[in-house]
């Protein structure tokens, strides 16, 4: 039932009409503050307003294999799931969520219980009498997906809006009835082609997709309400949130988030891509609940779900112990910026406009990517290595693999060996003077390093200059001092992703089209938001990386990223660097796997199958292969892949390129070789190295 402390949507829409809300699709563009969403209850756990964000996964087993879905679905909650769903594709496994709910209490287990429902409404009606949310798909409840493009005029249109409301309504009656709630969850690749023919394959297309549900439960005074925008590309996902939130204000409403991205894959993989679509939306203070979908177990994505939220139930914790800056002094680091520079729209890619430097960064170059090695032993060439240059001792050579750097600070050392000619190196100011030759090797300033050799004409490099810089810097005025030229690059260090966010604003706001590093620094407790257990490390560096440089990157701020982490390696440092610019769609440096987590609609294992396929195509750069265990989202979720590897029955796959089908029905067994002819047979397969 409805809480009576939910927040008034009446006064959401006042402020939002008002202008009170300084972004908008969030509280705030340059400080962290989370959104108000209503408290809504799932059984006897509440969610959004002021609850912690709350964790979720899905079941991977068979719905009818009740001892299965039991041990399973302990297995999670004993990780930390706080909701869990499951599969009802009929009638009959919607009815056996009564008895899998059953087992779970007679063995002390009381965990909400959500059943997913695509394609089949009565199976939703009968699950609502049982568990305590059910999820439904407003791309497929009423709606048959078969990629055609269908002429509308405005009234056939409404005419298809009351045709689904008379099917989703008694759908809404039950829930009302028996106290359920519902997610109303748009997945990006199974937009109704209805959608598709009026809105196109936009955000705004997936918005309107789940608004239209929205409407009817509003009109039937039901809002036991969680909504989801899924995508397999963060860039899509974010936007798609974000003009949700900003469509809900402006309609008096304010219900929870459900985040996540659909299909991320596996490994570092996955949860980088999942780091960055669902870390930049909490960056903005947008989400109530997530759920990580990792082609993995299931109780193996909650882990990481609890990372990403944990650290903004710590920071909540702190900025409520804080006095707000109206109650304080003015602060160095106060510049506030709320409303967006010309140029940036938060609901469309846009790669920030940046000069071109030595065609080689900024521009429309590849964001460049740097690793420190000042630490390293550079008596040696095998230290490059890490940075993705392989030296043959007999061949007196470098190899350069797919993922090489595009720079090495070396601090104030100077390596005895001869570098890669098309390795750029940096060195610290002081250094850089001493150098006899100065080939590709570039100096990095201070910025009052920078300002004052300008101003006394001292020697500077006559290609690239690099100046460390803050975003407080700006308000300083040793900035105000700074002369631009063509050869300057700013290595943006420290602050939060909003300050960094600010930063860029800034510069957009006063016009300066000067090419940005974004550099983040990560240590064992640090970020001072959580200390870092050493068996914890590696991944909690893999997901703040690509939540803070992902966030920037993913609305087109940043021209190269440079991590540090004293505690990682550096050959994983580099790896996670080039896996957020690649989840970011920034530069690609690999083959992309859309690969869907496994549910009780799989047919075939996803993992292994997934495996397969990751260790014959791993080198084809560039490439992008959807692997999907069932057709549910998978044409539409890999619509930009280039080939698709979809489950169509049991032992059988239908092969794509694109959205077309090409092969039906391949004999699992096969099915691997018949996708690498297909790859052969249209000139992109290259022989491994």
């Amino acid at each position: 039932m409805a809480r009576p402390d939910a927040i008034d949507t009446k006064e959401i829409k006042g402020a939002a009409m008002a202008g009170t809300l300084q972004g908008a699709y969030c509280n705030s563009l340059t400080e962290y503050s989370r959104f108000r969403t209503r408290e809504i209850y799932i059984g006897d756990i509440p969610l959004g307003a002021e609850n912690p964000i709350r964790i979720q996964s899905m079941t991977t087993t068979n719905t009818m294999d009740t001892k299965g879905t039991v041990e399973q679905t302990i297995r999670m909650v004993e990780a930390g799931c706080e909701y869990v769903r499951i599969t009802a594709p009929s009638i009959k496994e919607a009815e056996n969520l009564a008895v899998i709910k059953k087992e779970l209490l007679s063995r002390g287990y009381k965990v909400p219980l959500i059943a997913d429902i695509h394609f089949t409404p009565n199976a939703a009606e009968t699950a609502a009498r049982i568990v305590e949310k059910v999820r439904v798909n407003p791309g497929n409840f009423a709606d048959k997906k078969r990629f055609e493009t269908i002429e509308y005029t405005p009234a056939a249109y409404e005419a298809e809006l009351e045709r689904i409301r008379r099917r989703f309504e008694p759908l809404v009656r039950i829930c009302k009835e028996h106290g359920t709630a519902m997610r109303i969850g748009t997945n990006h690749g199974s937009l109704s082609d209805r959608i598709m023919s009026w809105y196109g394959d936009t955000p705004r297309g997936m918005v309107e997709s789940a608004m239209e549900f929205m409407r009817i439960c509003s009109d039937l005074d039901y809002h036991e309400l969680v909504i989801s925008m899924k995508a397999s590309n963060p860039q899509v996902m974010v936007q798609a949130y974000r003009l949700l939130v900003e469509t809900m204000v402006a309609e008096g409403m304010n219900y929870p988030l459900h985040l996540g991205v659909t299909e991320a894959g596996d490994g570092e993989d996955g949860r980088i891509k999942s780091a960055v679509g669902i870390g930049t939306l909490l960056e903005d203070g947008l989400g109530d609940t997530i759920r990580v979908s990792l082609t993995e177990e299931p109780e193996f994505e909650v882990p990481v779900a609890r990372e990403l939220a944990n650290r903004y139930h710590i920071r909540e914790r702190s900025l409520r112990a804080e006095p707000k800056k109206s109650e304080r002094p003015p602060a160095a680091g106060d510049y506030v910026h709320e409303c967006f520079p010309a140029g940036f729209s938060p609901y469309e890619y846009n790669k920030r406009a940046s000069a071109e430097l030595n065609t080689f960064i900024g521009g429309n170059q590849v964001p460049r990517v740097v690793l420190d090695l000042s630490a390293g032993h550079l008596k040696d060439p095998a230290v490059l290595a890490a940075a993705g240059y392989l030296y043959s001792p007999v061949l007196d050579k470098y190899h350069m693999g797919e993922q090489s750097v595009d720079f090495v600070y070396l601090g104030g050392t100077i390596p005895s060996f001869s570098m890669p000619g098309n390795l750029k190196q940096l060195y610290d100011y002081s250094a850089w003077l001493t150098l006899p030759d100065k080939t590709n090797c570039h100096p990095l300033f201070s910025l009052e390093e920078f300002v004052l050799a300008g101003e006394a004409g001292e020697k500077k490099d006559h290609s690239l200059n690099l100046v460390r810089i803050s975003p407080v810097d700006t308000d300083t005025s040793l900035f105000a001092r700074l002369v631009p030229d063509a050869t300057l690059v700013f290595v943006l260090e420290t602050g939060s992703m909003t300050q960094q966010r600010a930063f860029f604003f800034r510069l957009m706001e006063i016009g300066l089209d000067t090419p940005v590093i974004i550099r983040r620094s990560y240590s064992p407790g640090i970020p001072a938001e959580k200390e870092i257990p050493a068996e914890d490390s590696l991944s909690v560096f893999q997901l703040y990386a690509a939540t803070d440089a992902g966030a920037l990157l993913v609305d087109g701020l940043g021209d190269g990223l440079w991590l540090d982490a004293v505690h990682i390696p550096a050959g994983t440092i580099v790896s996670t660097a080039f896996g957020i610019l690649q989840a970011t769609r920034s530069r690609i440096s690999k083959t992309e796997y859309i690969s869907c987590p496994s549910c009780g609609r799989t047919l075939f294992d996803l993992q292994e199958t997934t495996q397969l396929i990751r260790s014959r195509t791993s080198h084809l750069k560039g490439i992008k292969i959807g692997i999907m265990g069932c057709i549910v989202n998978g044409p539409g979720e890999m619509a930009d892949a280039d080939y698709g590897y979809v489950g169509t029955g049991p032992g059988k796959i239908t092969l794509y390129r694109g959205k077309e089908v090409v092969r039906k029905n391949v004999n699992t067994e096969n099915a691997v070789d018949e996708l690498i002819g297909l790859i052969r047979e249209d000139g992109n397969w290259v022989e491994p190295a």
